[in-house]
C-alpha cells in the first residue's frame, strides 16, 4: 500500500513541512493536534472546549484516512497545565473510551501559550464487513 499523506489544509502544514496524519501501510500515524477550529480560523479559552475541538480535527483526519477512532491503538495527550488535564477526561472518555488505547501524558509547552491540549493519536487500518476485498 502507498505512503498518503492527508491534509487539514491548515496553512501551518505548508507552513512548517507536515502533515495532519500519513498512512503508511495499515497504520495512520495523526500529527499532534490541537483544539484549532480551522473553518472560523479560532481557538477557545477553555481547554474542554479545545479538547472536543482536537478529537473532532482528528476524527476527521482519520475519517479521511479510512480509519475511526474505534481503530485508535496509541494516543499522547500534552498539556502545559498539569491542572488542565483532569477537566478533559469526560471529553477523552467519549473519543476513546472504547478504543482503551496505549496512552501517555507529558507536561510540556506548546506552539502558543493560548493552546491548552495538544493530542497525538496512532490508528490502524482495519478491514470492515462489507468491505471490498
Amino acid at each position: 500500500m502507498p505512503r498518503r499523506l492527508i491534509s487539514s489544509r491548515s496553512s501551518f502544514e505548508e507552513r512548517i513541512g507536515y502533515s495532519r496524519a500519513v498512512v503508511d501501510g495499515e497504520w495512520v500515524f495523526v500529527s499532534g493536534t490541537t483544539g484549532y477550529d480551522y473553518a472560523t480560523m479560532t481557538l477557545s479559552g477553555d481547554v474542554v472546549e479545545q479538547c472536543e475541538r482536537a478529537f473532532l480535527n482528528i476524527d476527521a483526519a482519520l475519517r479521511e484516512a479510512g480509519t475511526r477512532m474505534d481503530d485508535v491503538a496509541r494516543v499522547t495527550y500534552i498539556v502545559p497545565d498539569r491542572a488542565d488535564w483532569e477537566p478533559c477526561w469526560p471529553v477523552t472518555r467519549k473519543w476513546l473510551g472504547q478504543a482503551r488505547p496505549a496512552a501517555t501524558l507529558l507536561h510540556a509547552g506548546l506552539q502558543d501559550e493560548a493552546m491548552k491540549i495538544e493530542i497525538q493519536v496512532t490508528a490502524r487500518l482495519r478491514r470492515r464487513q462489507g468491505d471490498a476485498v
